[in-house]
């Protein structure tokens, strides 16, 4: 089990929050987030589960889904988010894809953070590229124990959140590799820096009420919202509109 990371920071995270948790629904096309939209999903994330953790969908498709939900009812409530792909630490490679992404007008966009040596050139790319308006979250595993003084960096980068998620899809969730305490320690950590909180990674609707102790700004769900329970297959109405309930 991976230790989070803690930080000498606190935030009591059993605060009502002005916002409510939101609902965060990963889909690949515009049918797909018709069925998110129509059953409560508050953000529309794009990405391409077949490649991946954070597998990236083609710039077209994701500029059309953006198009899509900005012309639907209601849209001023709604945002949309999208994944670079599962890329390397590399400065100049993430800068390259998340400027080409941000021209389809995406609200929000995700950056996995893989295992590297040293997270610190990768965040100074990265850090005028949040200057100029692009909204950035980081991606943090699970599986993945991170340096002290990461989500600190994060900050001062300019990124907006950090998403907790897990990179194997093999059907362990977050709750597998976290203790309940250590799970209120990331996120008191997170949220001490006044950064959002999502929570995501093979989660299903019997996880929520555990994970929302957390107090997230927003929980992600794909595979536990899909036909079978499986990311690959298309996303069932019904299962997101219970989700919604319950969120």
């Amino acid at each position: 089990m991976n230790a989070p990371i803690i930080a000498p920071v606190s935030a009591d995270i059993n605060k009502p929050q002005l916002k409510l948790t939101q609902l965060l629904i990963s889909v690949t096309t515009i049918k797909e987030a018709q069925i998110a939209l129509e059953n409560g999903a508050d953000i529309i994330d794009l990405k391409e589960p077949s490649l991946g953790a954070l597998g990236a969908l083609p710039i077209e498709t994701v500029q059309a889904v953006v198009a899509y939900v900005k012309n639907t009812k209601n849209a001023e409530t709604k945002l949309t988010s999208a994944t670079i792909g599962d890329l390397p630490m590399q400065p100049e490679l993430l800068s390259a894809h998340v400027t080409q992404l941000a021209t389809t007008g995406v609200d929000i966009i995700k950056i996995g953070f893989f295992q590297t040596n040293d997270y610190q050139p990768s965040l100074d790319a990265l850090k005028s590229v949040a200057q100029a308006g692009t909204k950035l979250i980081a991606v943090f595993f699970a599986e993945t124990t991170y340096p002290q003084g990461l989500i600190a960096a994060i900050k001062n980068a300019g990124f907006m959140g950090i998403m907790l998620d897990t990179a194997e899809k093999n059907g362990l969730t977050l709750l597998d590799y976290y203790s309940q305490e250590q799970r209120i320690a990331f996120a008191k950590t997170v949220l001490g820096y006044d950064l959002q909180l999502g929570l995501a990674g093979s989660l299903k609707l019997q996880h929520v009420a555990l994970i929302k102790e957390m107090n997230p700004s927003y929980i992600g769900f794909r595979g536990g919202v899909c036909d079978d329970d499986q990311r690959n297959l298309t996303l069932d109405a019904n299962k997101v509109k219970a989700v919604r309930k319950i969120v």
